[in-house]
């Protein structure tokens, strides 16, 4: 009896030990898919005709972070994105390095205005991607999505569930 109460002891310490910790990423890169979007914080954006626009986003804010970004990942939802939160106001300057999926890339003043869009930036490659004017934030969602939502320059930004 004592030898099957230390077997199973074992197998549940093994069971545990192999699990990953809750929010880890998977092995492909991606964020864990049990997230629900309800419980993500939000950016809510106006389109020209005046509708809100949602993405449920990934905040991301250290400097290991801000680096991997969204590179090795080989799918994003239709309504995900990331939101950096660069930390200081400037041109921020972004490359698709290790990038695999097309992206759209907002950047947002301090004040929460989209200050320009760089669109269905090409993945795969070093090029510079950026606007002239400062930012502070940047989100980064699926290529297309801007023009798909109505999403322009000029948008007013708002976060829901973000602590600065």
């Amino acid at each position: 009896m004592h030898a099957r109460l230390v077997l199973i002891a074992l197998a549940v310490t093994l069971a545990t030990a192999c699990q990953k910790a809750p929010g880890a990423a998977t092995d492909d890169g991606d964020p864990p898919r049990a997230t629900a979007s309800a419980q993500m914080p939000k950016v809510h954006l106006t389109a020209q005709d005046g509708t809100d626009q949602v993405v449920s986003v990934e905040v991301v804010r250290t400097g290991a972070e801000l680096e991997r970004g969204l590179m090795y990942r080989r799918h994003l939802d239709p309504d995900r994105g990331m939101l950096f939160i660069m930390g200081e106001t400037q041109v921020h300057t972004f490359w698709m390095k290790n990038t695999y999926i097309p992206l759209d890339m907002l950047f947002i003043t301090q004040d929460k205005t989209v200050a320009g869009i760089v669109e269905n930036a090409e993945p795969l490659t070093l090029d510079h991607r950026f606007v002239d004017t400062p930012s502070y934030y940047v989100l980064e969602v699926n290529g297309g999505w801007s023009a798909k939502h109505g999403v322009t320059g000029g948008a007013k930004v708002t976060f829901d569930g973000v602590t600065e």
